[in-house]
Formats: C-alpha cells, structure tokens, sequence
C-alpha cells in the first residue's frame, strides 16, 4: 500500500477521533485540531487515489496481494486509494550474452557455448531484443514477477540458440549460412515464449568464436576460393581478349581481299605510270630508270634548268 495512502487513513482516523473523543476543557481547540486533521487525511487520500503512468508503461494494479486483470495505460488515472499500482516497462530491452567483461548483461565471459552438427564446439555472442506485452503484463508479474527476463528470457534463449546451431556444421553457422541459423534462433525462441507475454523482436548473431583449428582451415579455403574465382576472371579475360583479336584479323583479312581483288592490271599499269610522271617532275631527279616490261624500258631525261 503506498505510504501517501497509509498518511491518508492515520491522518482521517486521527481527525475523526479528535472529533469525537469524550468532552474536555479545551473542547474546541480540540475539535478545530481534529477537523484540520482529518481535511488533510481526507486530502492525502484523494491524491493518493491520483495515478500518472510514464510513457512505455503500463501499471500492474494489486489489491491487498491479488492483482488485477485490466492493467493501466500511459496517461492519467484514478483509482482506488487501497490499490499499490507497478509500473512496467513496455519498451524494447536488450539480452546480450558476451565473451567480453561487463559487455553482456552478466559480468565476466557469458558467451552461449554450442555444439555444431560436425561436433565442434564453438562459443557465440548473442543480443536480443524483446519487450513485455502490454495486456499480459498483470500475467507476468504474477507469475513470474519483475525479473522476468531472468527467469524466462535467458533460459528460451540459450536453448534455442543451442537447438539452433546443432542443425548446422561450424563453417556455415561461420560464414555462409549465418542468417538461415539466427532465422531458426528466431523461429524458436518465439515458440518457447509464445503466450509468456513476452515479443521476441530481433535476434543478432555478433560474433562467432571457433576453434583455432577450425578458424584456420575455414580461412584456406576461403583464401583458395577467392583465388580460383580470380583465376576464372583472368581467364575470362584472355578469352575475350583472344575473340576480339580474332574479330580484328577477320576485319583485315576482308579489306585486304577486297583491295586485291580491285587491283586489276589496267588499274595497276595506269597508277605506275602516274607515279613515274610524278618522279620526272621531282627537282631531285635528273634521270628516271624504270624498268617496265621486256618490251619497254622509258627513259626519261629530265633537266633541271627551267626555261622562261
């Protein structure tokens, strides 16, 4: 009971019994004591009645040890004076499981120790998030109290996340399927705390701690897989480059044969002739040999004086 109630009722019980008690010299004085006594019992009673809930929560109400169903939303209510009113909290909390001191919500390395379905034993850093359902929450604190998420919490987690990594070998729980393993972490934890009164948000697998060993091997192959997908790309590479050189020489290859196939012997006897009138005109030259034919060799005699 909250004690502004208990000041209520001995303050009301004292101002009636000042009123009321047997007929004395100093009746009055008496009466006026009794009669500002109980308006202030009176007072302390209304205002212990006054109930504000802060903003993510919800009040649980109990009468004389038995709580009540309907539990009391944020905001402002009035209520039984006789009525203890406990607040709790709705919003989102965190349930970190650590290896690292003082980083988990226990001290010391409370990391979640789990077999794998290869047998080995590997060690995981866990957070939750989670939060108390409003409606259920008179449930929970009768049954189990404030400090649920010990009771209830920390247990649905550790066995789930256990139930969880058996299913899978310790290099996918690693590296590759690491978000199939905190899916089925999920998947659990929410059918162990299904109608506790208790929403499971998010689970985050933050580390992974396995063997040196185990550490070791998984590291080489992800090391030679990298390097074989490396040696694909310089291959594929290569490949392209060998196509385009092969596109490159088919191009040439049908320039050069449409040039040979216009070179005919007309075409080539006039352009040599053209080249030879070319030479004869040169400044540079002062005769011109050019052997043609069996049946004609000109011979040009070029001078160099200009006539005016």
């Amino acid at each position: 009971m909250p004690k502004i109630t208990l000041l209520g009722i001995a303050g009301t019980l004292i101002g009636l019994f000042l009123l009321f008690m047997p007929k004395r010299s100093n009746k009055h004085e008496i009466m006026s004591a009794g009669f500002i006594v109980l308006i202030i019992g009176i007072l302390f009673l209304i205002g212990s009645g006054v109930r504000i809930i802060e903003a993510g929560h919800v009040g649980v109400k109990v009468l004389f040890g038995n709580v009540q169903e309907e539990p009391l939303n944020p905001g402002f209510h009035i209520i039984n004076p006789l009525i203890n009113v406990i607040p709790m909290s709705t919003r989102t909390e965190a349930y970190t499981m650590s290896s690292i001191t003082r980083e988990g919500r226990r001290t010391g390395d409370d990391a979640v120790i789990a077999l794998t379905s290869d047998g080995v034993s590997i060690k995981l850093d866990i957070t939750s998030w989670y939060r108390l359902q409003a409606d259920m929450a008179p449930d929970v604190y009768k049954n189990l109290g404030l400090n649920y998420s010990e009771k209830i919490v920390r247990p649905a987690l550790r066995t789930a996340i256990r139930n969880a990594t058996v299913e899978y070998k310790a290099e996918d729980v690693y590296s590759s399927k690491r978000q199939a393993v905190v899916k089925k972490m999920e998947e659990l934890i929410v059918a162990d705390l299904k109608g506790r009164g208790i929403i499971l948000e998010k689970v985050l697998l933050r580390n992974v701690i396995l063997p040196n060993r185990i550490t070791q091997a998984i590291d080489e192959k992800i090391s030679a897989s990298q390097e074989a997908q490396k040696m694909e790309f310089v291959l594929q590479k290569e490949k392209q480059e060998a196509e385009r050189k092969e596109v490159e020489a088919q191009g040439i290859a049908r320039a050069q044969k449409i040039i040979a196939d216009s070179l005919t012997d007309e075409y080539l006897t006039w352009h040599y002739i053209r080249t030879l009138s070319e030479l004869a005109g040169s400044n540079n030259n002062t005769f011109v040999i050019a052997p043609f034919d069996q049946k004609l060799v000109p011979l040009f005699n070029v001078s160099n004086e200009k006539t005016d």
